[in-house]
């Protein structure tokens, strides 16, 4: 009688585990998996630095004609990164990862030598096995490169290059162009969300105190650090107006 028990009970058992609401599969292994190298990203561009190309430029004074790219590169070898928080929404499909690291010492992206001082930096990324929920983690990466844009244009400055032309008292015609090529490191994240209508928003900050000790230089700012903030949208409104 008790082998009939333990033998219904152990049926009973493996079917729950069959059922699909318990059935094991990769797509939370893998949304995991790539928030963890995206979060892995961060940290290497927050500490080694990353290289950042962009261009922006406006016609007429009208906003439709707005075209502005951003490309960024960064290459490090890396160790002793730990992850301290992985949350995965099993409803969303969307996994967040939360890394770290502290290192004594670098060779940033420029060939200069860094004293971290085992400085803890710390880094979020999401990431998703689901094409339909990669909208608003896409518009925090944009976010996060326009903060960079941003970040630059306040440390190292762009080129701005501006044509009007005026005939008969009218405005002919306006161009306005802004470039960056630069690099940009020891950047730390302050904030980051996305607002009630989806668009996303990155807050970084740079101690340029810091940042001037940790290579040796005397750095000439009015402030002591610098925080800029990032946008990006998953949605392309003017686009969209087009089709419809």
């Amino acid at each position: 009688m008790m082998k009939k028990v333990f033998v219904f009970a152990l049926l009973v058992s493996l079917t729950g585990l069959l059922t699909p609401q318990a059935q094991a599969g990769n797509k939370r292994i893998m949304s995991v998996q790539a928030a963890k190298v995206l979060a892995e990203r961060a940290l290497v561009e927050s500490v080694y630095g990353l290289k950042l190309r962009a261009t922006e430029s406006v016609e007429d004074m009208v906003a439709a004609s707005f075209e502005g790219t951003t490309e960024s590169k960064t290459q490090a070898l890396i160790r002793g990164i730990r992850f301290e928080e992985v949350v995965y929404d099993d409803a969303k499909d969307v996994a967040k990862v939360t890394a770290v690291v502290a290192l004594p010492s670098i060779t940033n992206i420029d060939g200069q030598e860094l004293d971290l001082k085992n400085k803890e930096f710390r880094r979020v990324a999401f990431a998703t096995s689901t094409p339909s929920q990669a909208g608003p983690l896409k518009a925090l990466r944009a976010a996060e490169l326009d903060a960079y844009k941003q970040l630059i244009k306040q440390v190292v400055g762009f080129q701005l290059e501006s044509e009007t032309s005026v005939e008969n008292y009218m405005l002919k015609s306006d161009s306005v162009k802004t470039k960056v090529l630069a690099t940009i490191f020891m950047a730390e994240l302050v904030d980051y969300g996305w607002d009630d209508y989806g668009d996303a928003f990155v807050v970084l900050k740079l101690d340029v105190t810091e940042a001037g000790s940790m290579l040796g230089d005397a750095v000439q700012s009015a402030v002591p650090y610098i925080e800029v903030t990032g946008q990006g949208s998953s949605q392309d409104d003017f686009t969209k107006s087009k089709n419809s």
